[in-house]
């Protein structure tokens, strides 16, 4: 798309998005999203998937349902072009805003130029299926939420299924030789750590090659992968990165039926423009793509339907990227309901939807209640685990369409907690932080509900 249509759609975008806001005067009625979206750049393919389908969702609940017990959910949207500077820019022209929920940047850099200033205001920061690892802690992280999926799980995930590929579990990666192409990033960088550990505890070589921003340049990278002749390659791309790295692959012999891309490496927008070199492309995710579960149904007939549909192009409903910000709609809606049968079926502020993400637990029944079944498995937030246990499943791409090729597995949690915990600990300690008791807080929790169940 050219530069001048996009910045025409995301002016457009913006629009849209601030007639789903109210007057002010409605604001004690009406719960706030701001959205730090991303509509032109180089990363543009995710910015409108995720943030449409996100609005889709909201968009969902105020028609069916109006709103989430009788409050009106309302956002709008800041251009961020995925720089951190943009981000940070936006955060400060829109905190003032009444009614905020939570904060939503799909952007590891702004998220990490975000936690002082949301913990200082109060606010939940949610990272769905990415950002620090260590906010996973609760404890230390009380206002962060690497919903789903962080990245050390999202590493541990991968093993396994390359374990399951190498001939049988995790014994059988010994010997074998795994290259991570990754984004020159912090997003990229982040699981540098954790690679290396897990190839050290199963016994097999890992190189970790960089790619830098944005990507559209990676025949030497290529080369050594060829030098390497690893045995798979793991890809941490982002946008243009991921196609590019496909079409390389092809031209240097590398089959792509041996690559395994991660969670930003799995959408439509990174295969089909690689053409047949995806074809036989393996990658992880935390929900399926498709139109076959009842919300997204509900989407399409009540939301485009109605011809409010935030996607500028139909086809893409139920791409990747859409159904994971219709996720990222569903937890960041359920965490309002749980919330408000807390504190009453009123505006929240910041710190009241932070208690309702910490108690967002939606087994496989409410996910199915929800018309999610099979689009997610379930998630279980505690104080201490922010992350929520999200599952994993893997699909390949079969040159039109992703097929589901694996079942849902459960990433190392036991191994990968005390790592979490020692990196959270020393964090706290560098910042002055006195970790929060858990149990005591949870057992007033208890206490509270047993004491207002007596009132009535």
């Amino acid at each position: 798309m050219p530069l001048t249509t996009r910045l025409r759609a995301a002016l457009l975008a913006g629009t849209v998005a601030l007639a789903g806001a109210a007057p002010r005067a409605a604001w004690a009625d009406e719960q706030y999203f701001p959205l730090q979206s991303y509509r032109v750049g180089p990363y543009a393919a995710g910015g409108t998937g995720f943030f449409g389908g996100f609005i889709d969702y909201l968009n969902l609940i105020n028609a069916r349902d109006g709103g989430v017990n009788g409050v009106k959910l309302t956002w709008s949207e800041g251009e961020t072009q995925y720089e951190v500077e943009r981000g940070v820019e936006v955060y400060e022209r829109l905190k003032s805003r009444p009614g905020i929920a939570a904060w939503n940047p799909l952007s590891v850099g702004i998220a990490y130029a975000m936690i002082d200033r949301i913990t200082a205001d109060k606010v939940p920061l949610i990272t769905i299926n990415h950002g620090r690892t260590d906010s996973t802690d609760g404890r230390v992280f009380p206002y962060v939420f690497p919903l789903l999926l962080n990245p050390y799980s999202e590493t541990s995930g991968i093993i396994q299924y390359l374990g399951t590929r190498a001939g049988g579990g995790l014994d059988k990666l010994k010997g074998k030789t795994v290259a991570v192409l990754y984004h020159g990033s912090p997003y990229g960088k982040e699981t540098i750590p954790i690679y290396a550990r897990l190839a050290e505890r199963y016994g097999f070589t890992v190189a970790q090659i960089e790619v830098p921003h944005p990507g559209n340049e990676q025949q030497s990278q290529w080369l050594t992968i060829r030098r390497l002749r690893p045995d798979f390659v793991v890809l941490r791309g982002w946008g243009v990165m991921n196609p590019v790295a496909l079409k390389t692959a092809q031209k240097t012999g590398f089959p792509a039926d041996r690559i395994v891309g991660n969670v930003w490496s799995n959408s439509e927008e990174d295969v089909i423009p690689a053409g047949d070199a995806a074809k036989g492309y393996v990658a992880i995710t935390t929900q399926a793509s498709g139109t076959a579960y009842p919300v997204i149904q509900e989407v399409v007939g009540r939301v485009y339907g109605a011809g409010n549909g935030n996607l500028a192009d139909r086809k893409r409903i139920g791409s990747v990227y859409h159904n994971l910000g219709v996720l990222n709609g569903i937890l960041n809606v359920e965490a309002v309901r749980i919330a408000q049968a807390r504190f009453g079926q009123r505006t929240l502020t910041g710190d009241e939807v932070r208690w309702g993400f910490e108690h967002l637990r939606l087994d496989e029944a409410r996910v199915a209640a929800l018309g999610a079944k099979g689009l997610f498995h379930s998630i279980n937030v505690t104080c201490a685990n922010h992350e929520g246990e999200g599952r994993v499943t893997f699909q390949q791409w079969d040159g039109a369409k992703w097929t589901v090729v694996s079942d849902w597995i459960a990433p190392d949690w036991a191994s990968l907690r005390p790592l979490i915990e020692a990196s959270a600990t020393a964090y706290a300690k560098e910042r002055g932080i006195t970790p929060r008791d858990c149990a005591a807080e949870e057992a007033a929790d208890v206490a509270g509900k047993q004491a207002a169940a007596a009132a009535r």
